[in-house]
């Protein structure tokens, strides 16, 4: 059985985006852009909404072209084009770069992917991850939190039926006062 993951930078505030789908207080230090790499390079598989899906393939699949690529851009956009991806969407009729389009019920396809041998799958948007939230799927949450509130907009957590119990794993600093939190779930 796979392990499920749920990670993202937030706010401290438990937002994903400001209003208006912003994420311009999300500029990760090199440090943290590394560990979301690292996380990447020991995915084997890759769960995307639509939104979240819509904004990484219109930058990663081309980062490592960009004349101001830093190496650790052209290692992600590498990582990100190479790793295997499933994008669960109604409104869209076609993905690239190794991925799969499932247009049906997400949670029971998540929960059949889950239940597959293989490496860890990571799980992003906020949609999505809330549905497996509800289904008792998620394994593991990684929060990246920023100094600043956001006031609004896209929370990370969504309204759950009922209590999820969870361990903290670990707790580290980055630089500009990012504190990561890593929580399983207690079964």
């Amino acid at each position: 059985m796979r392990k499920l993951i749920y990670g993202m930078n937030l706010t401290l505030d438990g937002y994903i985006a400001a209003p208006g789908d912003d994420i311009g207080w999300s500029v990760p230090s090199d440090e943290l852009f590394q560990f979301w790499s690292d996380r990447l390079e020991a995915t084997d598989l890759t769960l995307y909404g639509r939104k979240l899906w819509q904004t990484m393939s219109s930058y990663w699949p081309t980062g490592d072209q960009r004349p101001d690529a830093t190496p650790a851009e052209t290692e992600f956009a590498r990582r990100w084009r190479d790793m295997r991806k499933v994008v669960f969407s109604s409104t869209i009729d076609r993905v690239d770069w190794n991925t799969r389009l499932v247009t049906g019920d997400a949670v029971a396809e998540i929960a059949r992917l889950k239940a597959e041998d293989g490496g860890p799958m990571d799980i992003g948007g906020a949609t999505l991850a809330g549905a497996a939230m509800r289904a008792g799927l998620i394994d593991e949450y990684v929060l990246a939190t920023a100094p600043v509130l956001a006031g609004g907009g896209t929370p990370f957590f969504t309204a759950l039926d009922t209590w999820v119990n969870l361990t903290l794993v670990e707790t580290r600093t980055f630089p500009g006062g990012v504190i990561l939190t890593r929580y399983e779930t207690r079964r």
